[in-house]
């Protein structure tokens, strides 16, 4: 036999150049335990893996409105009764409030129920509603929509808020009463009992190097067991989408349907303020068959400011969307720009915000516990508020708790609150979701915004009795479009005085994450980026995110693209989770403190 020796190292070539690229191209991102298991990493065999324990009665995951209203309704409970109940919140921010982000006009209803004189106790509700316009935008023009007394945009008898704000100020009332708050303590497991009940969380580990390894200063999280445990984490809840799916709650319900919501604070000319206005408006910059809007709040504060947002449904089909950059153009309409012309960023951030309304409420209770607030889903699309449904779910919640653990007969170790969801049903909660259940759904139509708003108009004027209630068709990762068969969106050049980039946007957001960690944006597949969202919607991600997490990058080759995930830029919004049209990502708490530093979004 003849060895040609040159076509020999020819071909060693080729391959070795095509297993280098295929090693550049898909490199390893996911190190994190949930997706590697540390039983089958040699590095971990002799690290003591044993956790503390401590016991409480009723456990709050998360300690934005609902978690906090539930804490301080349990304790006032027990207090009229003499009674002893520790009450223990666990909250994955540096500090309480510091997650928070929302619009926020705040109805004060559940707040009047909760602490009846909170204006004593210097609630910062500083402003008002005195004014209220929405309009309908063309790309030039405002057209005026008149909000009748009523409707679900009539705003007065509430108040322009800083959300971050009044859940410190939840959180100091709460702690009066006795409640034990726990801040930068990020729950990342859920503990069963033998019987399948829920039995408690677990905190997320420290010290665990970016490749997966333990570092010399590995520290154990700790598990935390109650009587029943409340899971307050906010939309799209970490681990309230595991309880969701292990209990199978959504057997008679539709899936969720998310929006992303996008905020900025500015100061502004004080010839331009009108403390008390708020401000809607649909239509431009998007375009009929994707459902949005904005909002333009003017704070009363010592220096004249606002607060600018823009939301976008997560439903929309044309992967070259990018909800970050819609927002960015609508600062340019004639009818807001003069705001910003002569004015200052101060604040930027993101959330993703449930959408789905009573059609997508999950059953709220289980062997141990209950979901409340946007983890439920409860939040008004047509009013744009969930905070006050939030606070109201959160203290029937802590009702239904209180009840549970002093009930004689409990079928399963973890109490379950079943009592929770007829209180639901009986309280002005589902009166709302009801009479507004349609509005949302109502714009999947071929006319699409006209059909919709023609549609919320009709049920409006009716109260929303209509004896149909419309489905959503589908979860949100399921309706983006092939890039091929879509038309890229030009977006103007961010100017640096209207309009920003997205790095100095998230600069503003305070964000900090401990660099030498697992990235807590996980992938199943470390390969489906490239090969499926990449090859077929042309890399969405890279658009959908709100901070710049996700990003196609050149290999060294010249030939192809890689995924990087930067993920001290993470806002924990949540949007990749919900969005990502492989499902592939599955967004998991990094260690405790991590995240944006929001100073009252």
């Amino acid at each position: 036999m003849v060895i040609n020796f040159g076509t020999t190292f020819k071909i060693a070539k080729h391959v070795k150049i095509i297993s280098r690229n295929f090693s550049e191209q898909f490199p390893k991102i996911t190190t994190h335990y949930t997706i590697h298991p540390r039983e089958e990493d040699p590095r971990w065999k002799d690290i003591s893996m044993e956790r503390f324990t401590d016991e409480t009665d009723i456990l709050i995951v998360g300690g934005g409105p609902a978690g906090m209203s539930a804490a301080i309704r349990a304790k006032q409970l027990a207090e009229q009764d003499g009674k002893e109940l520790r009450v223990c919140v666990v909250e994955k921010a540096s500090e309480v409030g510091g997650h928070i982000l929302s619009g926020a006009v705040l109805q004060p209803t559940a707040l009047n129920e909760l602490i009846p004189d909170w204006k004593e106790k210097g609630a910062p509700l500083n402003t008002p509603v005195k004014e209220d316009k929405f309009g309908f935008l063309t790309e030039s023009l405002r057209i005026p929509v008149p909000v009748l007394p009523g409707t679900p945009m009539y705003n007065h008898g509430n108040y322009i808020v800083r959300l971050g704000h009044v859940v410190r100020w939840l959180g100091e009332q709460a702690e009066a009463l006795g409640v034990e708050i726990y801040p930068g303590y990020a729950a990342s497991e859920i503990l069963y009992h033998p019987d399948g009940s829920v039995k408690g969380i677990a905190t997320n580990d420290v010290g665990i190097a970016k490749d997966g390894s333990p570092k010399d200063i590995f520290e154990r999280g700790m598990e935390l067991h109650a009587k029943c445990t409340i899971f307050a984490e906010g939309c799209h809840g970490h681990l309230s989408k595991q309880i969701i799916q292990n209990f199978n709650l959504r057997k008679n319900s539709e899936s969720q349907t998310y929006g992303i919501g996008l905020k900025e604070i500015w100061e502004i000319d004080p010839n331009k303020h009108s403390p008390g206005r708020v401000e809607h408006t649909i239509g431009w910059p998007l375009d009929k068959h994707t459902y949005g809007g904005s909002f333009l709040y003017h704070l009363n504060e010592p220096t004249p400011l606002i607060a600018v947002g823009f939301v976008v449904g997560l439903d929309y089909s044309n992967p070259y969307l990018s909800p970050f950059r819609e927002f960015q153009r609508f600062k340019y309409h004639p009818s807001v720009k003069h705001y910003f012309e002569t004015g200052s960023r101060i604040s930027y951030g993101a959330r993703a915000l449930v959408e789905g309304g009573l059609q997508s409420l999950p059953k709220l209770t289980f062997p141990g516990g209950c979901l409340v607030g946007c983890s439920a889903g409860f939040m008004n699309v047509p009013k744009i508020k969930g905070t006050h449904n939030a606070m109201k779910s959160g203290m029937l919640a802590a009702e239904s708790a209180y009840e549970a653990i002093n009930a004689e007969k409990q079928e399963t170790e973890g109490f379950e609150p079943k009592v929770y969801e007829d209180k639901i049903r009986n309280s002005w909660i589902w009166k709302e979701l009801k009479a507004s259940r349609n509005i949302r759904p109502s714009f999947h139509n071929p006319l699409g915004l006209y059909g919709g708003i023609t549609y919320s108009g009709f049920s409006i004027i009716i109260g929303g009795r209509e004896p149909w209630t419309f489905k959503h068709g589908g979860p949100d990762h399921k309706r983006l479009k092939p890039a091929k068969e879509c038309k890229p969106i030009d977006y103007p050049k961010p100017d640096g005085k209207i309009s920003f980039d997205l790095l100095t946007s998230v600069a503003l957001t305070g964000t900090n994450h401990e660099g030498d960690q697992p990235a807590h944006l996980t992938l199943k597949d470390d390969t489906v980026p490239v090969k499926t969202n990449l090859a077929v919607y042309d890399g969405p991600e890279a658009r959908f995110c709100p901070a710049g997490v996700y990003e196609f990058v050149p290999l060294e080759s010249g030939e192809g693209q890689r995924l990087q995930i930067n993920a001290q830029n993470c806002i924990h919004c949540k949007t990749c989770d919900i969005k990502d049209p492989s499902q592939n990502i599955n967004w998991v708490v990094p260690e405790g403190g991590g995240g944006p530093a929001y100073n009252g979004m």
